[in-house]
């Protein structure tokens, strides 16, 4: 029934391949069990709520990305999504958390609007390449600042806006050993090297007495404190588009960009496309709907999962396997929420670099293309904000296209996003 079900000799697999595959995919994203807490809890949120929400969720959306999508593909909270939850809307807007999770569910659901009516393949196509891969850049350049600062490597400067931090900080001190950890781990090509660097950052500062071992290993799950928290009302009544749309925006790519990778990877790609790819598309989208209800942020494709395909995963039974363990690890909350801010910045620090990849795309030696690549990156980590970057870097693309004379480059798409974006300015200046 497994065979027949997976297929897994057409796609020369077996059973020990899969779980193999499986296992170590888990392992390097693990690390999002431990982080994804630690990021939204500085938004308020209950951190053992937020383990449980961060497990299940992902268990939910890997399962259907396996069972429906047949990939190799897992899923969780994203990195970039959870950063821009917390720090852009939660603290920089003074939105609360509640709030935003309504904003999430709606995304998610719009989201699944889009890909049961196959708008969003569209989306994809009509957004500029040059966008589409400094947006990633931009966001990793985002999250590597927010590790550097969760650090105490970057402070604030009253001369100079931000400077560098005291290395008589014994935090300062203790991150900078997990950086140089994670780095020596992840050169060495060990999977689990984000994990084990916050483990061993975590360990070192209980040595140091800068925290507590925690109370205990494992405990049953707390659901009840982030568990259907929206505030739906509020959500209406905030004006969520400009946060809806940012969280769509980055969702799409990231997604899209992630399922490209790791089926370019596996050789999954038939005739230039990507077979299923509604069916995949549609696994973020009730991962993000379902963890919104449950208490996390967006849900969507975790690019961890090459190392899985690596390992000989080729169909979604590796993904029943990554599901599995996100289970078992709902109770395993005490050890979870113990881990201080300095020992998860290394791995924000680590996941930053890796997500600039994607600037290597970028056609630097067009004019017209650079620019607006450039300014996108440049926004999201100064504005503290990626919506901010999109809406400046499109603004821009627009605007140096038609100084290039290279009008019929802009897309119909671009032109309504454009506008939109130059009203949204004009309308922030007079209030």
């Amino acid at each position: 029934m497994i065979e027949r079900y997976f297929k897994l000799a057409e796609n020369q697999s077996s059973i020990k391949h899969e779980l193999l595959g499986g296992l170590t995919t888990f392992v390097t994203m693990a690390y999002i069990i431990v982080v994804n807490p630690q990021i939204l809890a500085q938004a308020g949120m209950p951190a053992e709520g937020v383990v449980f929400a961060t497990c299940i969720s992902s268990a939910a959306a890997t399962l259907v990305m396996g069972l429906y999508a047949n990939y190799p593909i897992a899923l969780a909270p994203g990195m970039s999504l959870n950063a821009y939850f917390t720090y852009a809307v939660c603290l920089n807007m003074h939105v609360p958390w509640q709030t935003a999770l309504a904003v999430v569910f709606f995304s998610g659901a719009l989201f699944l609007l889009l890909t049961v009516t196959r708008v969003r393949e569209q989306i994809v196509n009509g957004m500029p390449d040059c966008l589409k891969h400094s947006t990633a850049t931009g966001i990793g350049m985002f999250i590597a600042f927010v590790g550097l600062r969760n650090a105490r490597l970057v402070v604030a400067n009253p001369a100079t806006f931000v400077g560098l931090g005291s290395f008589s900080d014994r935090e300062v001190q203790t991150a900078c050993f997990g950086i140089v950890l994670t780095l020596f781990l992840m050169a060495r090509r060990i999977n689990s090297g984000i994990l084990v660097g916050i483990f061993a950052t975590t360990l070192l500062g209980i040595l140091r007495g800068m925290t507590h071992w925690p109370s205990a290993i494992l405990s049953l799950p707390h659901p009840s404190s982030t568990f259907l928290k929206l505030d739906f009302r509020g959500a209406i009544h905030l004006g969520f588009l400009e946060i809806l749309f940012a969280f769509l925006f980055v969702d799409l790519f990231d997604n899209v960009g992630t399922l490209v990778g790791v089926c370019e990877q596996g050789g999954f790609i038939k005739n230039g496309k990507i077979p299923r790819v509604g069916r995949a598309l549609v696994s973020d989208a009730v991962g993000t709907i379902f963890g919104s209800l449950t208490g996390t942020s967006t849900v969507t494709s975790y690019i961890e999962s090459v190392a899985g395909v690596a390992a000989g995963a080729r169909t979604g039974l590796s993904n029943i396997a990554v599901a599995a363990l996100f289970l078992l690890a709902m109770f395993c909350s005490p050890l979870a929420t113990a881990i201080p801010a300095y020992a998860t910045a290394p791995a924000l620090i680590v996941v930053g670099a890796l997500m600039t990849q994607s600037i290597s795309h970028i056609e630097w030696s067009d004019f017209s293309e650079a620019v607006p690549a450039f300014i996108t990156m440049i926004a999201t980590p100064l504005t503290f904000s990626i919506a901010t970057g999109i809406s400046l870097g499109l603004i821009a693309y627009t605007v140096v296209k038609i100084a290039a004379g290279k009008v019929r480059e802009v897309t119909l798409l671009t032109w309504i996003l454009t506008a939109l974006f130059i009203l949204r300015y004009v309308y922030l200046a007079a209030t």
